[in-house]
């Protein structure tokens, strides 16, 4: 880049663009130009000339400057520092903690997280009606009661690092010819924690937690369906940090009666041909119990019958379904000479 643009057309902006304008464009191509994201060879002297353009326009007593004289109006008048000290409201910290982070290359320092714990289960279609407590015994790692998680031997405590001096980052200065800019790292001795451990619990070995059981309650609500469920916090612990979580992988069981449809209830009750055409009173199973029904003379193979209210709850949604009973009409296969002459006899009659 032996000689300079002109500072509108390296931002791809116009004399009549307003400062938010110049400064969304600005973002955009430190974003795509910054060394920390760009690799390419010319990144760099590409990231400079839109900071120049950008600390000029920005400005309005520089950019007023520029509207007059151009380069020449700018060049020798401005020390890098006076470019950089921009004070129309398009401050160079406000952008790159926008962007970046702190100082143009941010590391923000997060807790750590145990990892979540699978449990599978099984439950009933009654259990899906009534609900169920549980009772979970489970292997994860806890906290170290010997150490109270700390990871240090009783009596001792951690010292801070040296390399960070307890920041648990470490920063480097970058100089790009009119800025510097810093990024930050964790420290790569204390693994971002900021603290060492000099003596290690004997029981832990410093992990600051250790395999064992806990009992957790869970209640399977009423209306579950098949699918992961989440109990917070119930999964691996880890010190200073959060725990993960307990994700409960329920599986409703198929049952031997019912056919289950969200909060409806399907059950194939079978009749004979006799009691179809004649009409009758049936018993039928719900899961709440046994119930009486009554079945109208002439009823047709596949004739629903519903009983309200006899399904089950949903937890996503209110009320109670219904129970459906499909009529399955028996013809039987084999007739006795006496049965057939009363069909005929039947069919003669209804001719």
């Amino acid at each position: 880049m032996s000689a300079k643009r002109d500072y509108y057309e390296v931002l791809g902006v116009t004399k009549t663009s307003s400062l938010d304008e110049i400064k969304n464009q600005y973002r955009k191509l430190a974003l795509k130009f910054h060394p920390d994201r760009n690799q390419s060879a010319d990144a760099g002297e590409h990231f400079k000339e839109i900071s120049e353009a950008y600390a000029i326009l920005s400005d309005s007593e520089k950019k007023q400057t520029y509207d007059q004289h151009g380069h020449a109006g700018v060049d020798g008048k401005y020390s890098s520092d006076d470019i950089f000290q921009g004070r129309g409201g398009g401050g160079f910290n406000d952008i790159f903690e926008s962007i970046f982070g702190r100082g143009g290359g941010g590391f923000t320092q997060q807790q750590q997280r145990g990892s979540d714990l699978l449990y599978q289960t099984t439950v009933t279609l009654e259990d899906v009606l009534h609900g169920k407590k549980m009772e979970i015994n489970l292997q994860k790692q806890i906290k170290c009661d010997n150490c109270q998680g700390s990871g240090c031997k009783p009596g001792t405590n951690k010292k801070t690092c040296t390399t960070c001096n307890g920041q648990g980052e470490v920063r480097q200065t970058r100089n790009m010819g009119f800025a510097s800019f810093v990024t930050a790292a964790p420290c790569p001795t204390c693994r971002g924690q900021g603290s060492m451990i000099e003596t290690p619990c004997n029981n832990c070995k410093g992990q600051g937690r250790v395999k064992g059981n806990k009992k957790v309650d869970f209640e399977i609500p009423p209306g579950i369906d098949s699918g992961d469920y989440i109990v917070s916090n119930e999964g691996n612990e880890i010190p200073d940090g959060i725990n993960g979580d307990l994700v409960i992988r329920v599986k409703v069981q198929p049952h031997r009666h019912f056919n289950r449809d969200g909060k409806d209830i399907f059950y194939d009750q079978d009749i004979s041909m006799i009691e179809a055409a004649l009409g009758c009173e049936i018993t039928v199973p719900t899961l709440q119990g046994d119930e009486k029904i009554k079945v109208q003379s002439g009823s047709q193979p596949n004739t629903i019958i519903k009983l309200k209210g006899k399904g089950v709850s949903h937890i996503n949604s209110r009320g109670t379904g219904d129970q459906y009973v499909r009529m399955v009409v028996n013809i039987p296969k084999k007739l006795s000479k006496h049965q057939k002459n009363l069909l005929d006899e039947f069919q003669k009659t209804s001719d």
